[in-house]
């Protein structure tokens, strides 16, 4: 059976107060419906100051999901490891965990906008010792046992609910974030289709004695809108996928591999890409993915919109791919 994921970020540019509220409410209702009808996964994602209101505090948006659904994971892809005090994100997590009896996946990564970093004054250069010691703190800290913390003994309560730790992954594009994974024992989250990149970090398991396997995207994996009518859609509504993409592209250098990467200035351009796609429910079905990444409310799009998509998605979509599957 496919994967299937309903992601949120909770973009809005130009939001008011009550236009954002009524936004993150629709969320939690989609998520609710997502879990009702068998959807696998909810993912989000974290950036700070950003102009169109990305959405900063996933964990806190993780836990309302959790109080609204009883199935569903929420994956939190990703999170800015270094902006993070290390034990406040232990517990954070360990009580995520408790609360969702284990539905929290949690992939950490150190981000690529300095901005970011200015705005909570972290050091940009100590990135990747930061990351190392947060990675470090949390599994210490998930034992429950004492240990020795920036000179200091401490214990982190309470312990969580997954044996023998939730599940985290070290995200990244590099061969210091394989090597980071490797180290540890964790799972690798590559940011984008990165085969070579898995062939290092398996290599540096077998260094350093370690177990641990990938969870790669795929070649392609692009984030889905269904629509009766494509072309109406792509009409009415591809500003929205564009506000992302021009997003995204603003955020990445040349050194960032993502696996949302688009050049497209234009509405037309993005449609002929294929990052993005709005398809029929036929379409969507033929198109034979590993995984079907719903984004109901990319970059602004309208809610009812949205709703239209989900809907499509689980009454049309959904069942023919366990029929698939059967």
């Amino acid at each position: 059976m496919p994967v299937t994921v309903v992601r949120f970020n909770l973009v809005e540019p130009g939001a008011t107060p009550a236009s954002l509220s009524a936004r993150y409410r629709a969320a939690l209702e989609m998520a609710a419906y997502a879990d009702e009808h068998g959807i696998t996964t909810v993912q989000t994602e974290e950036h700070h100051g950003a102009a169109n209101n990305w959405l900063p505090s996933p964990f806190a948006f993780a836990g309302a999901v959790f109080g609204a659904t009883r199935r569903i994971a929420v994956t939190v892809s990703a999170i800015i490891g270094p902006l993070h005090d290390p034990l406040r994100l232990a517990e954070d997590i360990a009580v995520l965990d408790l609360l969702s009896g284990g539905r929290l996946v949690t992939v950490a990564g150190i981000g690529y906008r300095p901005e970011e970093y200015a705005l909570f004054d972290v050091e940009w250069k100590r990135r990747g010792r930061l990351q190392d010691e947060l990675l470090d703190t949390l599994l210490k800290a998930w034992t429950g046992e004492e240990f020795e913390y920036r000179g200091r003994t401490v214990r982190v309560t309470p312990r969580p609910f997954t044996e023998p730790h939730p599940l985290l992954l070290v995200g990244g594009s590099s061969q210091a974030a394989a090597r980071r994974a490797a180290r540890l024992g964790l799972p690798f989250f590559p940011s984008a289709h990165l085969p070579e990149l898995e062939t290092y970090y398996k290599e540096r398991l077998v260094e350093y004695g370690t177990e641990g396997w990938t969870m790669m995207p795929a070649t392609e994996q692009p984030l889905l809108h269904i629509a009766e009518d494509p072309d109406r859609a792509w009409s009415e509504y591809g500003g929205h996928f564009l506000h992302e993409a021009r997003t995204y592209a603003s955020w990445q250098s040349g050194g960032i591999r993502s696996a949302v990467k688009s050049a497209a200035t234009t509405v037309d351009e993005l449609r002929a890409e294929g990052v993005y796609r709005i398809l029929t429910p036929d379409e969507c079905v033929a198109q034979g993915l590993d995984n079907y990444v719903l984004h109901p409310l990319s970059g602004g799009m309208p809610v009812e919109e949205g709703w239209r998509s989900l809907r499509l998605f689980c009454d049309n979509v959904l069942p023919r791919l366990n029929d698939l599957e059967g």
